[in-house]
Parts: structure tokens; C-alpha cells; sequence
């Protein structure tokens, strides 16, 4: 395994190697300019599973490498001309099945690019044979590194350049190049994250927590802007959405914490972002999810349904362009302004509001306990006969549910809590399953209204009736496991926890 030293500030170069030509035979091989990128997405799911995704561009070749975090030692490498955006995109099948797992649906973006020089040696023994081979990365704005890769058989050289290494006041580290990289631009490794890890204080005042968590959201949703706004990726949009639709249930169920008349007037703005955001994200699921569609069909009928995907390809490139409009206009920017300085804003003394000055412990064990108990009483009245509506509804409450219990998460056991939010998460899975089947089949029909004039293939009109009825039978089959999967979320351990974690203090 490769060794790796930093340079003392007060050691050029030069200096390093006139010291090691007194006490080793040095064989300078090259010496290159490079340039050294790092890519990522943007919610760091390689850094997150101990990948760095290395481009290296000189005179000499082009490499990618996939390295160990922790190590730099290479998983994988290849030649390239470029990174691809996407994972699906490598020509490569080894390093496609290995980043499209861990990618998914998420692009590949440049996290930040360095240049330097490097040099390449050979350090040769009395016989001129090469016992240690080093590489020395002359960097500007970082640390320069010295990283010593070993000869087989030659494990003497490698712990006398060590030591010499040290001797001149080099320090081993395992701190891999991007971080330092990083750290020039104030930057760190996984500082990003749609999760939300909001720290509260028991006795904090209400509205002060509540504020806190508003500016955490607003966080999120303007880091995501600009992606949804170049439309990067799908989960950019995903991500903005769900800041959206958190702020709104802050909004509407925390109430008497903050002045109604703000309350009201940001709900409704966050319901119009809620809305404009819908059918661009809707589009994203079809188009993500096409070839899962076309699996529920025939061999025979797949193809007829790829006349679709082009359909929903144009017509997520209007909506998209839509959508930017909207996000470029007034009627965004000059609100959002707006709830930033509110929230950002000092708390009043003595606030109007019955809920403001309590602390947020109390406030949180009575909204969770309310909303909890609404969960319970709408899933219990589901029945056999009962409308797709009301199985919306019951989805919407237990969102509500989950939201806040993650806004107040750091308040509790962190175990017992996470536990909780596992479990309301199984539950509320085939709800949005059976609410996403529904969604489709009447997206379907619609754009097969849209469509007929447009298409001369009665063979795709003919494909996408064969997919809704077989989203149809899905649709029955999910329905028929609410019974289960509610019944495992209301089992009386879990019912016993609720009531000791929230219901005394909502007393």
C-alpha cells in the first residue's frame, strides 16, 4: 500500500530533492504538468461509501481512478477521454456495475479541480536496481505530497525513505488530496445532505426552534435552485420539493407559534412552489422509472411502448422550461426573500401567539402525539370499499407524521426515535406505492389522450392500454397488503412507545 507525506511549508521542492540526492540514488522518469479533478454527486454517495472519483489529465495519458477514501488505494482505473454525467453512460461494464449502484439515478458532478507538477522517481540501489518508486505532487494553494509506492521484495526501502522522509520534517497522513482541496474553499468532504440532522434544546423557546428549523429548510431548497434550474439531475428537483413540502407542513400544523398572518400568507406560497414543481417531478418518476414499465408488458409489446418515452422526453423539456420561467420570476424570488429575512429575524419579547414562548419539547410531544392518534383513527376506518381518496388522505397524514417527527428527532432517544420514523416509513411506503399507481394509470390515459393525434402508431396506444391495466393489477396487489403493513405499524409495542415518548408531555 502506498505511503503518503505532506511537505512542511518551508521545504520547496528543489530543497527536498537536493537532500534526497545526498543520501539516495534518484532517477528523475518525468516531470509534468497535470491537472487533477474530483467528481461526485452532489449529495456525496461515492465520499459516503469510502470512493474518491479521480481524473487525471496530463501530457502523458488521461486516467479516471476510483480510489479508497481512506487509503488511495485504486479499485478500479481506465483510460478516458471524459467523465460522463451519468453512471448508465461508461462504456466500461466494470466501472458502470460498480458506480450505478452506488449512483443511481444521481449525476456525476466536478467537486473542484487542482494543478501541479508532478515528478516521477525511481530511487535505485548499488546494483541500479529500482527498490522504491515515489511521485512528488507540487500543488499551490495545498500541501505538496510525496507518496511512496513500494518495490516487491524491497521492504527495507521503503522504511529507510520513511524515516528519511521524516527526518526532513514530512508527516505521514491517510487525509486524502480533496480534502485539503476542499478546505481552500471553506469547503468539506459530505457537506451536503437532504437528511435533516437539526439540533434542538429541550427549553428552547417554540418560535425561536421553529425559526431555526425554517432557515435549515430554506438551506436545502436554495442549494438544490440552481440544479433544478439546469436540470442536472432528477433528485435536485426531488430534494427542492421536499423543503418545499416540509416548510408548508411546519406551517400549517405548528400553529400558534408564529403570527398567523405570516403563517398564512408563506403557506400559500409554499403550496404555489408545492404546485409548479408537481408535473416536472411527476415526468422525472415516468421517465426514470420507463424501462420498469415496459417490463410489465409482453416481449412482443415492449417496443411499442419506446414512441412514449420520446413523447414524455418533449414534453418534459416544455414543462422544464416552464418551470424555469417561474423560478426566474418575481413572483419566486421576492417571497423567498422575504421568508429569509423573517425567519432570520429577531424574536419578540412577548409574542401574541399561545405556542411561542413554551418550549419545544411541549410543543413537539403534543403536534406528534395529535397527529399520531389522526394516523391511527384514518387507517382504522379503512375498509375493503374504500376510495383511492381516502388512502391520499391517510398518505398526506402520515407525511405530516414523519415531518415532524424528524424536525424534532434530536429531542428524543436517538434510537427509540429513528426506530419510530423506520417504521411510519414501511407503512407510509405502500400507501405512496398505491398513490403513485393511481397517478399513473390517469397520467397514462391523459397522455394517450394527447398523443393520439400526434402518433401513427395505434400499436403504442394499444401498449400503453395493456400497461395501464397492468399497473391496474399491481395496484389491487398493493391494496391488499395495507391490512398487513398497518397492522405492523399499530402492534402494541410500537403503540406503547408513542405514548411514552409523546403523550405526558402533550398532558
Amino acid at each position: 500500500m502506498p505511503l503518503h507525506f505532506k511537505l512542511p511549508g518551508h521545504l520547496s521542492i528543489d530543497k527536498l530533492l537536493l537532500e534526497l540526492e545526498k543520501q539516495t540514488v534518484l532517477e528523475l522518469v518525468t516531470q509534468h504538468f497535470a491537472l487533477k479533478t474530483f467528481y461526485d454527486s452532489f449529495d456525496w454517495r461515492l465520499y459516503r461509501k469510502n470512493l474518491i472519483c479521480e481524473y487525471d489529465q496530463s501530457r502523458l495519458s488521461s486516467m479516471l481512478f476510483i480510489k479508497e477514501a481512506d487509503s488511495d488505494n485504486i479499485v478500479h482505473s481506465v483510460q478516458a477521454d471524459q467523465v460522463p454525467s451519468f453512471a448508465d453512460d461508461f462504456s466500461q461494464a466494470e466501472l458502470r456495475d460498480l458506480l450505478l449502484p452506488l449512483l443511481d439515478m444521481r449525476a456525476l458532478m466536478q467537486i473542484t479541480t487542482l494543478d501541479y507538477t508532478c515528478y516521477q522517481l525511481h530511487i535505485h540501489n548499488s546494483d541500479a536496481k529500482t527498490v522504491l518508486k515515489m511521485t512528488i505532487e507540487h500543488y499551490d494553494p495545498i500541501q505538496s505530497r510525496v507518496i511512496l509506492d513500494p518495490v516487491k521484495g524491497y521492504d527495507k526501502a521503503l522504511k529507510r525513505m520513511s524515516k528519511l522522509l521524516s527526518n526532513l520534517g514530512l508527516m505521514p497522513t491517510q487525509e486524502p488530496v480533496l480534502v485539503d482541496a476542499l478546505k481552500t474553499q471553506g469547503r468539506k468532504p459530505k457537506d451536503y445532505s437532504s437528511k435533516l440532522n437539526i439540533k434542538l434544546a429541550p427549553d428552547m423557546r417554540a418560535d425561536i426552534a421553529v425559526k431555526y428549523i425554517y432557515s435549515h429548510l430554506l438551506k436545502t431548497l436554495k442549494l438544490n435552485e440552481q440544479g433544478v434550474i439546469a436540470d442536472i439531475d432528477s433528485e435536485f428537483l426531488h430534494d427542492f420539493r421536499v423543503a418545499v413540502r416540509r416548510t408548508r407542513t411546519g406551517l400549517t400544523q405548528l400553529k400558534q407559534v408564529l403570527p398567523v398572518t405570516q403563517t398564512k400568507r408563506f403557506s400559500s406560497y409554499f403550496s404555489w412552489l408545492g404546485q409548479i414543481t408537481s408535473e416536472p417531478r411527476d415526468l422525472d418518476i415516468y421517465l426514470l422509472h420507463f424501462e420498469t414499465f415496459k417490463n410489465h408488458l409482453p416481449d412482443t409489446m415492449k417496443a411499442d411502448l419506446d414512441p412514449l418515452y420520446d413523447f414524455m422526453v418533449q414534453k418534459k423539456r416544455a414543462v422544464h422550461a416552464g418551470l424555469v420561467d417561474k423560478l426566474k420570476s418575481i413572483d419566486y424570488y421576492a417571497p423567498l426573500i422575504e421568508w429569509e429575512d423573517y425567519i432570520r429575524s429577531a424574536a419578540i419579547k412577548k409574542p401574541d401567539e399561545t405556542q411561542a414562548l413554551i418550549p419545544v419539547k411541549s410543543l413537539a410531544d403534543r403536534r406528534i402525539w395529535t397527529i399520531y392518534k389522526k394516523v391511527i383513527k384514518q387507517a382504522g376506518a379503512i375498509k375493503e370499499d374504500a376510495q383511492p381518496s381516502e388512502l391520499h388522505t391517510l398518505r398526506k397524514t402520515c407525511k405530516k407524521l414523519r415531518y415532524l417527527m424528524e424536525f424534532f428527532q434530536s429531542l428524543y432517544p436517538e434510537s427509540t426515535i429513528k426506530m419510530l420514523i423506520r417504521s411510519l416509513k414501511e407503512f407510509q411506503e405502500i400507501l405512496g406505492t398505491y398513490q403513485d399507481l393511481e397517478i399513473q394509470q390517469q397520467t397514462l390515459k391523459e397522455l394517450g389522450k394527447e398523443m393520439y393525434s400526434q402518433t401513427d402508431s395505434p400499436q403504442t396506444l394499444l401498449a400503453m392500454g395493456a400497461l395501464i391495466e397492468a399497473l391496474g393489477k399491481q395496484k389491487i396487489e398493493t391494496r391488499s397488503a395495507f391490512d398487513g403493513r398497518f397492522n405492523e405499524f399499530n402492534q402494541a409495542d410500537n403503540h406503547t412507545i408513542f405514548e411514552t415518548l409523546f403523550k405526558c408531555g402533550a398532558a
